[in-house]
C-alpha cells in the first residue's frame, strides 16, 4: 500500500470537491457531521481502526463505524469534530493523529452530511471505548478494505423506498452504509489519481 499515493489522492481542504450522495438521500436540510478515517501505520501493513456501536443506541445501533458524529457549537472545523469525537468515543488523543487530508462530503439517506477526515496514527497509542457508545474497537487491513474485489452492493427497503448501498464484509464484521461508502470513496479517489491525464 503506497501511503504517499493515498495522501496525494486526498483534498487539502474539507468539502473542496463534489459530494458523494448515498442512494435515498433527500434534498431536505441535513445535519453536519465529521468522522475520522484512522489509518494505523503498523509495521507489517497499514490497518484501519473501526468501532462497533453498542446495541442500545437510537441511531445506527450495532453498526461498524468510524469514530465521529455531529458538529457541535464549539467545533471550529471538521477536524475538530472528528478529533473530539474520537477522544470521546474511543479515548484516542489528538497528538497521535496526523491529518492526511479529506475525502468528498458524504450525504446519507438518514439526513447527515459527513466530512471524512483521513488521519495517520503511529503506534503506540492507547484507546478506551466509551461503553455507552462503543461495544468494540478493532482493526482491518487497509489493503483489504480498499480492494474493489471486496466491495459488495446490496439493497433494502427504507422508509418506503429501495435503498442501494455498499458493504465490505470482513470476517465476522459486516461493514455497510456510510462507513462502507466512505471506504469506497477512498478507493475511487485513489483510482482517479492513477488515471492518466
Amino acid at each position: 500500500m503506497n501511503l504517499d499515493r493515498l495522501r496525494s489522492s486526498l483534498s487539502r481542504q474539507p468539502s473542496s470537491g463534489g459530494a458523494v450522495v448515498e442512494s435515498g438521500a433527500q434534498t431536505r436540510e441535513s445535519v453536519a457531521a465529521a468522522v475520522l478515517f484512522p489509518i494505523v501505520l503498523r509495521e507489517n501493513e497499514p490497518t484501519v481502526l473501526l468501532t462497533r456501536r453498542t446495541e442500545h443506541l437510537r441511531d445506527h445501533a450495532g453498526q461498524i463505524s468510524f469514530p465521529g458524529g455531529r458538529v457541535e457549537a464549539g467545533d471550529a472545523s471538521p477536524v475538530d469534530t472528528a478529533l473530539r469525537e474520537a477522544r470521546e468515543e474511543i479515548g484516542l488523543e489528538s497528538r497521535h493523529v496526523e491529518i492526511a487530508g479529506f475525502l468528498p462530503e458524504y450525504r446519507t439517506a438518514t439526513g447527515y452530511r459527513i466530512t471524512p477526515v483521513v488521519g495517520f496514527l503511529t503506534p503506540p497509542f492507547a484507546t478506551r471505548p466509551d461503553p455507552c457508545e462503543v461495544a468494540e474497537i478493532f482493526e482491518a487491513p487497509l489493503a483489504f478494505l480498499l480492494d474493489p474485489a471486496n466491495h459488495r452492493r446490496y439493497s433494502r427497503a427504507y422508509r418506503g423506498r429501495t435503498r442501494h448501498f455498499f458493504a465490505v464484509p470482513y470476517g465476522r464484521h459486516f461493514i455497510w452504509g456510510a462507513t462502507a461508502g466512505i471506504i469506497v470513496s477512498l478507493t475511487r479517489a485513489m483510482a482517479v489519481k492513477d488515471d492518466p491525464p
